[in-house]
């Protein structure tokens, strides 16, 4: 090979953008998957999941990324133990036998730097089943607060209960659950 031809191989390579992804950790106090359902048509019952733990990969410049989440499912919050201990219960989340959900993803979609979908894999009550979220709000800076870099986003999706294996009263309790994952991660 000769000299002109490896210096233009050269240059051509280091023409393109080497985009290296910030990783990020997953705040557990400022993250807290959230879930409403319709309770026999009265009324839309939310709760929450108090441990949540992950992973966040970001590079917007190269539209790529991706996300791992673990929520402890014994974790659920209602504001009424009764009902906590029910959903806890094998009638619904069997949290003893599948003591975590998961999200996992390395598809997400950005429109210029703002990260407005992700899609991946959701793994509830021993199933996993592909599930798509929107993300209506994405922000990155400096938390002048904690003095550390963080990224914050809101994501909604819509399941059914019954595709996942839970489906005790249905169609009286909704068989679609509003899911909503409020996410803060800390860069590492």
């Amino acid at each position: 090979m000769n000299k002109t031809t490896f210096t233009l191989i050269i240059g051509t390579m280091l023409s393109f953008p080497v985009a290296a992804a910030d990783s990020y950790t997953i705040d557990p106090r400022h993250t807290f998957p959230g879930f409403e359902i319709n309770h026999l048509g009265f009324s839309i019952q939310r709760g929450r999941f108090n441990r949540t733990s992950g992973k966040v990969m970001l590079a917007p410049e190269s539209a790529s990324g991706s996300i791992q989440i673990t929520i402890d499912t014994a974790s659920i919050s209602t504001g009424l133990a009764d009902l906590e201990k029910h959903l806890r219960s094998d009638d619904f989340l069997d949290a003893e036998r599948y003591p975590l959900i998961t999200f996992t993803s390395d598809k997400l979609s950005f429109n210029k730097d703002q990260l407005v979908a992700v899609d991946g894999k959701l793994s509830l009550h021993g199933i996993t089943k592909p599930v798509h979220l929107v993300v209506d709000y994405f922000h990155c800076g400096m938390n002048m607060i904690a003095m550390k870099n963080i990224c914050g986003a809101n994501a909604t999706t819509t399941i059914k209960r019954s595709d996942f294996g839970i489906d005790k009263y249905a169609p009286a309790l909704a068989d679609e659950v509003n899911i909503v994952l409020q996410v803060e991660a800390v860069k590492d």
